[in-house]
């Protein structure tokens, strides 16, 4: 198909089935690289290193240069690319080491460093690609395909390089996980337990160096940054754990860079490595949006289902203990349940700053739940609501006994501080609360509420 040209669904069908061998090449080799730059992505994310894997692509520019310029006047092949990439890994590896000694030996911090070695090296690189281009032998033309990325041009013994070097990416990540896992979380621990640190962090670098290697020839040395970072960020929005992390990075990683090389073999005008970070931040957005642990959608729908339940506990709690006002004295009772009163709608709102919509809509909840039932003026708890209404208005008043008891709050602003926790009082807490108050509560006996102790005492 030409540049221009209009894919038809048969050329699509074609490429996405991968019935075409160069297709194969370039996708399959795309995908492994993809993988493993989700995978050590991850952990340079979490060790706050994202930007580590931009200044050591950088830094890799003179050693293509390097390399092609020494292969040539020996008589070799310039543009091989086994040995434009060992140029480029050992690059790569000075301008870690640099990056190294400034953040050791001096007292700038290591955002400096990082930004020393990607100007200072992306400056000679670009010189030393001016070099290459002025001699007379070699024909340096395509070199600069190292910046941006030239996947169409990838060969099977391109793909099959780039596959075992992230073969062995991923399988150091995988044999290193426990200790990159706790280099991650924490380094001041892992050096107390005696890990070497220090050479943990040199291992890591070293994997972001490989993986950023094998990627020039697919993104180049400028898109590569996106292939570590967006995966690894994306992953993040859908879980916690590091182990499911680094698949769902790796997975994105290779599904993104086949995909991208894919969309780029439909249409020809459009490069592969930009298209390929286009799919990756597609797929940023829809984790950003959707993802199941840090996601939008998911944490506004966790809000909105935790603001309904607290507005119907505060209900319940107002109904419970305006109805025991009135029906019972204050003070311990040991008695059962026994019949609430009805309770007037003019009473919950004094009790609340409810606006009498926002209540309307809060009793209309709890009587689909057969919490309430209306009653006249007022609302009735049900045999269920009662129940409910009296386990919140207990751990409710045990948190306020515990605060005033042990941590000196006054009884008038123990209310306050009591709501924003008495929600997520489990079992477990309420029992661990139950013990070290049972000197001054008998057992599953509703507490006094102190703001009645409290007047009682003014009066």
């Amino acid at each position: 198909m030409s540049r221009g040209e209009a894919p038809f669904w048969g050329d699509v069908a074609r490429v996405f089935l991968l019935q075409d061998y160069n297709t194969r090449v370039v996708v399959l080799g795309a995908a492994a690289l993809g993988l493993a730059a989700g995978v050590v992505g991850c952990f340079t994310l979490l060790r706050r290193r994202a930007l580590m894997g931009d200044a050591l692509s950088h830094a890799t520019l003179p050693g293509i240069g390097l390399a092609f310029i020494l292969v040539t006047l020996t008589g070799g092949d310039g543009k091989s690319l086994p040995w434009l990439l060992l140029g480029a890994t050992l690059a790569g590896a000075a301008g870690l080491g640099v990056i190294l000694l400034i953040r050791n030996l001096t007292r700038l911090k290591e955002d400096a460093a990082l930004g020393v070695v990607l100007s200072v090296f992306f400056g000679l690189g670009v010189a030393t690609l001016g070099v290459a281009q002025n001699m007379q032998a070699g024909h340096a033309a395509g070199l600069e395909s190292f910046i941006y990325g030239k996947t169409a041009s990838m060969t099977a013994s391109d793909a099959r390089l780039i596959a075992v070097a992230a073969g062995l990416s991923v399988a150091a990540c995988a044999m290193l996980f426990k200790e990159f896992r706790l280099l991650c979380f924490d380094a001041a621990f892992a050096r107390g337990q005696g890990r070497p640190t220090l050479l943990l962090d040199v291992l890591m670098m070293a994997v972001v160096v490989a993986v950023t290697v094998i990627g020039l020839q697919a993104v180049g040395l400028v898109l590569i940054i996106a292939l570590l970072i967006i995966p690894a960020a994306a992953a993040r929005f859908w879980t916690e754990r590091l182990q499911w992390m680094t698949v769902i990075s790796g997975a994105m990683g290779a599904l993104s860079a086949a995909l991208g090389a894919a969309i780029s073999g439909v249409r020809p005008d459009t490069p592969s490595g930009p298209m390929i970070v286009i799919v990756a931040a597609a797929l940023f957005a829809l984790s950003m949006a959707f993802g199941a642990a840090r996601g939008v959608a998911p944490r506004l729908l966790r809000q909105w289902r935790l603001a309904r339940r607290i507005g119907r506990q505060h209900l319940l709690r107002a109904v419970f203990e305006l109805s025991e006002g009135r029906t019972l004295t204050p003070g311990p009772s040991p008695e059962g349940r026994g019949e609430r009163g009805t309770v007037l709608i003019d009473d919950l709102l004094a009790a609340r700053s409810w606006s009498p919509g926002a209540l309307r809509r809060q009793i209309a909840r709890a009587r689909r739940a057969g919490l309430v039932n209306p009653a006249g003026d007022g609302v009735r708890l049900t045999e269920t609501g009662l129940i409910e209404a009296e386990r919140l208005t207990r751990n409710h008043r045990l948190w306020e006994m515990y605060l005033i008891t042990h941590a000196d709050v006054a009884p008038s602003h123990v209310d306050r501080d009591a709501d924003h926790v008495e929600h997520i009082l489990g079992p477990a807490l309420t029992a661990e609360l139950e013990r070290l108050m049972a000197s001054d509560l008998p057992a599953r006996v509703m507490p006094v509420s102190p703001h009645v102790l409290n007047e009682g005492s003014r009066a």
